[in-house]
């Protein structure tokens, strides 16, 4: 609930503005997009789910380019912005406002692709959420989703403060561990200049969670931030997971 309201008074604040560009699917900020990793394939004509849409810069996008594209989002002044986006680029989405976990609305095996970008992070039970998916997807149906990498999550960058002289040579920009990788306490962390929290988990439990859930990895991808040639680590991982089994 703390989650939504912080996300609701970030769509009232973005509400006057133009958003983000439309002509491919982001990822999320500072990141490669769709058009460089290609993991969503051609979508005109499918049935495509947005999870955690908010202001509507991937579903806007996957209309434009001829899917059939279902939206949801927690957060009713995020989904009204979107709608209002919408409605200026011309094109027909089906908005839910929903918890992601909760797809009751959506008939079985009913969903081509599902999409989620940096809205994964945020959900207390993966399980759920994973199984859901599942549910909703054709058989071999791709879950595409990206969110903050548990690295990232568990450093910071530390650069020398301006000025000063290192005692010994040193690099110019380090990494501070901040938290235990291992730690799954949920984490503070800012988003649009409201603290969202996140639940933070390490990759082989997330990816013991979806095989649990009956997906089966086909890509991973853990990138920075596009164009920093100082990034030490990555800062995101993006998923691609097909459903199996029934």
């Amino acid at each position: 609930m703390a989650n939504t309201e912080a996300w609701d008074r970030v769509a009232r604040r973005e509400q006057s503005s133009e958003g983000p560009p439309t002509d491919t699917v982001l990822y999320g900020t500072a990141l490669a997009t769709e058009r460089e990793f290609r993991l969503l394939g051609d979508v005109r004509g499918k049935r495509v789910l947005d999870l955690g849409c908010g202001t509507g810069q991937a579903a806007i996008a996957l209309a434009r380019q001829g899917a059939a594209v279902i939206a949801v989002d927690a957060s009713a002044d995020q989904i009204e912005v979107a709608r209002e986006r919408a409605a200026r680029a011309e094109v027909r989405i089906e908005w839910h406002r929903s918890d992601l976990a909760d797809l009751a609305f959506l008939r079985a095996d009913s969903v081509d692709i599902a999409f989620s970008a940096y809205a994964v992070g945020e959900i207390d039970d993966l399980s759920r959420l994973f199984r859901q998916v599942h549910r909703v997807l054709r058989h071999h149906g791709p879950f595409v989703f990206s969110h903050e990498h548990p690295l990232a999550l568990a450093t910071a960058v530390d650069a020398p403060a301006p000025g000063t002289v290192p005692a010994a040579p040193q690099p110019a920009v380090g990494i501070v561990v901040r938290r235990s990788l291992f730690d799954p306490s949920p984490i503070p962390v800012e988003r649009g200049g409201e603290e969202i929290t996140l639940y933070p988990r390490t990759i082989a439990d997330e990816l013991t969670t979806l095989h649990r859930a009956g997906f089966r990895i086909d890509v991973l991808l853990e990138p920075a931030t596009a164009g920093d040639d100082r990034a030490l680590l990555p800062t995101s991982v993006i998923w691609r997971a097909r459903k199996e089994g029934a």
